[in-house]
């Protein structure tokens, strides 16, 4: 009976597997190792959760719930995921990583719990849903917002004239820091540091190659 179990945690840590590839292809925080473990342990958990106390059933006065460590699973996984949100310049990361543990546990508490097929059709429905909504649909695109810093040899017009090639290129300036009079072996350096919302279409290194062009701009970098 143990290897039916043994099986079970097997098929989780492959469809973990699945799932992690995902998103290590799209360099994720939590790759192919983590919902790899997470599978592999909710299915333990749910399999401990329904079979670990069977030696206590004929226990008088003894009364068991199934399912309460995986509720304690769904809960606790949160924690995992927590970790993985930050933010960033007004932006939050990490938020779909996270869901995918959280759905990555339900789907080893599935398996664990013998539904074979509910979790690896799970499986499968996370994979295409986060390959196809990754794509540049239209109707998807939204405006997202990143850093940009330029490094200036010389101000001058210079701000004026990064200024308008963002309006040209129709892209909003949310925040905007400067730091004045740094001292390099090529002279003084200005460095300007943006808070920009780009719209959804819009690629960083468009914008990166036009600034490389601006005059007394000695370098532009985008995160």
């Amino acid at each position: 009976m143990e290897m039916e179990y043994l099986m079970r945690v097997l098929i989780a840590g492959i469809c973990g597997v699945l799932i992690g590839y995902e998103r290590k292809n799209r360099m994720k925080e939590a790759g192919i190792r983590t919902h790899f473990v997470v599978a592999v342990g909710a299915a333990l958990m749910m399999i401990v959760s329904k079979y670990g106390f069977q030696d206590q059933a004929s226990w008088a006065n003894l009364s068991l719930d199934p399912s309460r460590i995986a509720a304690q699973v769904v809960s606790g996984v949160g924690f995992i995921g927590a970790g993985m949100i930050f933010t960033q310049r007004h932006t939050v990361r990490g938020l779909t990583t996270a869901a995918g543990i959280w759905a990555t546990a339900g789907m080893g508490l599935a398996v664990g719990s013998g539904l074979y097929w509910t979790g690896a059709g799970v499986t499968l429905l996370i994979v295409l849903a986060q390959m196809l909504l990754h794509r540049p649909t239209r109707w998807l695109v939204s405006a997202r917002t990143e850093t940009l810093t330029i490094r200036l040899l010389k101000e001058g017009d210079t701000l004026k004239t990064v200024l308008a090639l963002l309006g040209q290129e129709k892209i909003s300036v949310v925040g905007f820091k400067t730091e004045q009079q740094i001292s390099t072996d090529s002279g003084e350096e200005t460095v300007l540091e943006f808070t920009l919302q780009l719209p959804g279409s819009y690629r960083a290194e468009q914008l990166i190659i036009l600034l490389q062009d601006v005059p007394h701009v000695r370098s532009v970098d985008m995160r």
